[in-house]
């Protein structure tokens, strides 16, 4: 049984340097078929538990001193390998592997015709804008040993964070409904 595929990329102009997502997504190693094993749930929810791991790892130094340096990289590491650790995934009808498809067509815009509502689409930046405002309350209280500012920020950043996934599986519905390559990595 053959997988699809995930669908090559448009050729660029050669001025084109593409999109800041595109660009982020290849240092995590996601180009081409990886995109698939990116699309495994498992992948996807374990991305989510890092942000908690990784405070619980900064938040440690008040216990173990230096050797909280070794957690953080523990988590850093995982962090980097997660979208490829995981193999490509039997079933890809559920929200977490449609995201990834949205995520995966949306840093392609510079190349893919994306339907306006999207394009014109404040989500994604109103989004980011809440994940940095939650991050940056929360690196606050890991400063401060404040749980409060710690628990709220890593709220505020991971609901903003499943709200611009939740726009990803809207994104992906609408394509794969226009373009058959994309239907085919259902399945």
């Amino acid at each position: 049984m053959s997988t699809p595929a995930a669908p090559s990329t448009p050729e660029r102009t050669p001025r084109s340097k593409g999109t800041s997502e595109r660009r982020v997504a290849s240092l995590f190693g996601l180009k081409g078929d990886s995109w698939m094993r990116h699309a495994n749930p498992w992948s996807v929810w374990t991305r989510f538990a890092v942000l908690p791991l990784l405070i619980l790892a900064i938040w440690s130094r008040d216990w173990i001193g230096w050797w909280s340096l070794a957690a953080v990289a523990l988590v850093v590491v995982f962090l980097m390998v997660n979208p490829l650790l995981f193999r490509e995934s039997g079933s890809t009808r559920n929200w977490a592997s449609r995201s990834v498809f949205g995520e995966h067509i949306w840093s392609d815009r510079d190349t893919v015709e994306l339907p306006r509502q999207f394009l014109d689409s404040k989500v994604p930046a109103v989004s980011t804008a809440i994940q940095v405002a939650g991050v940056a309350l929360l690196a606050y209280g890991l400063i401060e040993l404040d749980l409060l500012n710690v628990v709220a920020g890593l709220a505020l950043a991971q609901t903003a964070k499943a709200w611009y996934l939740d726009r990803m599986v809207l994104l992906y519905e609408d394509m794969k409904a226009r373009r058959p390559e994309y239907a085919a990595w259902e399945r």
